[in-house]
């Protein structure tokens, strides 16, 4: 069966005259536009284009073609259409909750960038890191790390990650930089709590065998990754963050990674719904969204 996007570039080319110029008009790279021409003529076995250095000509086999590929174009075109006027009539209430520390790295950009695709859904968002009930607080969709608990709830993962170490240039001139779990326990260390007297950290190196986990009473804890980065970054200590928390501060190298061939375990972040509640259609467009928006704000996630 010919592929009608092939058709329907073929139409562009020849109503623009020019590869070029086709491209341009598609915003595609003129390679692409170049090959999908040619593989269009490989699989029908014929010559539709004559090219010169200076212009195109339609071949007899060309000209028959193209009332069909315009045909192609236009219906591409009122697919289209259609799609973004769906879109547009797109509406309700989408409510949302999500863990703290993620809001401004990834919440606000993914339902800034949701909203500007779908103008027309409000969106309400609890922050907490509480357990939420979605049924008893009515809540859609749930930003969660690590694996369900409950079988009644469906997951769709979104992002897996690893923790890093972490430390400002400045700290680490003044202390000796650690090379091993247990030379931590010689520095200040930053947590992430929930008021318990001692923390632990687990760590597996890079070669596949080595396991280590470092129990301490930390120099400062609290349950908030965003204010452990503030912390860390004025040299309070060394601490872990998730890569989805102020990620500039490591690519300006205002943070550091440290002992970077011993790792933490990954985790996933998933968007969770209750599997017995109905779902509305912008509950099903703010998971498909999501699910391709994510990569794309944070490309080189850790693993």
């Amino acid at each position: 069966m010919t592929d009608l996007n092939s058709l329907m570039m073929f139409a562009k080319v020849v109503e623009a005259n020019s590869f070029s110029e086709a491209a341009r008009r598609l915003d595609m790279p003129i390679s692409t536009v170049s090959r999908r021409i040619s593989e269009l003529e490989g699989e029908l076995g014929v010559q539709l284009l004559e090219r010169s250095t200076r212009r195109l000509r339609l071949t007899e086999t060309g000209s028959e073609l193209l009332e069909h590929a315009q045909r192609s174009a236009e219906l591409g075109e009122a697919v289209d259409d259609i799609v973004s006027n769906r879109r547009s009539n797109v509406s309700g209430v989408l409510r949302l909750s999500a863990p703290p520390s993620i809001s401004e790295s990834f919440i606000v950009p993914l339902i800034t960038a949701f909203q500007a695709s779908y103008p027309n859904v409000r969106i309400e968002v609890f922050v907490t890191d509480r357990y939420v009930d979605h049924i008893v607080e009515g809540v859609d969709l749930v930003f969660r790390f690590g694996a369900l608990r409950d079988s009644t709830l469906v997951a769709r993962r979104i992002l897996t990650y690893r923790h890093q170490l972490v430390a400002s240039p400045g700290y680490l001139d003044k202390h000796k930089p650690p090379k091993t779990p247990r030379d931590l326990l010689s520095h200040r260390l930053l947590a992430f709590s929930h008021w318990k007297p001692r923390n632990s950290w687990t760590f597996a190196h890079v070669n596949g065998k080595d396991k280590e986990t470092l129990r301490f009473q930390p120099h400062l804890s609290m349950n908030d990754y965003a204010g452990l980065a503030h912390a860390v970054l004025a040299g309070a200590g060394i601490g872990d963050l998730p890569p989805l928390v102020k990620p500039d501060l490591l690519r300006e190298g205002r943070l550091v990674e440290i002992m970077p061939k011993w790792r933490f375990r990954t985790f996933n972040l998933s968007l969770v719904h209750a599997g017995n509640k109905y779902l509305t259609r912008q509950v099903h467009l703010f998971k498909d969204f999501a699910a391709q928006m994510a990569p794309k704000l944070f490309r080189a996630l850790p693993d």
